[in-house]
């Protein structure tokens, strides 16, 4: 028996929908979230953190996002990563090194803001508050081993470090 062929633009249809069907049902439902890159989002320095990325913190499963260099956990989104953010300069916010990786930790009304120091590109973190079921240190902890691949070119220094400056004479 013989089949018919049928036309080009419609077997090239045909697959494209094939294809299109295949990813979505991949993709699971879960729409990709919608999240603003950083100024510097296509620095090729991202790239081996963003591969290193865990695939949950905590209970929150890793989601896709709509921009390069960006990362998302939970549904609602619980974490945010950007890598390619502005590289914070010297600073009187708190501090803290976990896991040999600096961070500088801003606190607002609705959201904290964890911005790693001392590498560039920098990676910030954002959690909000009325979503926070995962701790910010559970976030660091499970977070700096993906932003140590960034190169570090500096570190926060405290009070106690600037106690024992050689003088000049």
């Amino acid at each position: 028996m013989h089949h018919p062929r049928l036309p080009l633009p419609v077997r090239v249809s045909a697959s494209l929908l094939t294809a299109a069907l295949a990813a979505a049902v991949l993709s699971g439902c879960s729409p990709a979230v919608d999240v603003a890159p950083a100024a510097d989002a296509a620095n090729p320095a991202c790239a081996p953190m963003m591969v290193a990325l865990p695939d949950a913190i905590g209970d929150a499963k890793l989601r896709k996002t709509n921009s390069q260099a960006t990362a998302a956990w939970g549904d609602p989104s619980q974490v945010i990563l950007r890598c390619g953010v502005n590289v914070p300069g010297p600073t009187t916010d708190r501090c803290v090194s976990v896991n040999g990786v600096d961070w500088v930790i801003k606190e607002a009304d609705a959201a904290w803001t964890l911005t790693t120091f001392g590498r560039k590109p920098a990676t910030e973190i954002l959690l909000t508050k009325d979503q926070e079921t995962i701790s910010s240190a559970t976030v660091l902890a499970d977070l700096s081993g993906a932003a140590a691949k960034i190169p570090a070119t500096g570190n926060c220094v405290g009070q106690e470090d600037l106690q024992n400056l050689p003088t000049t004479k």
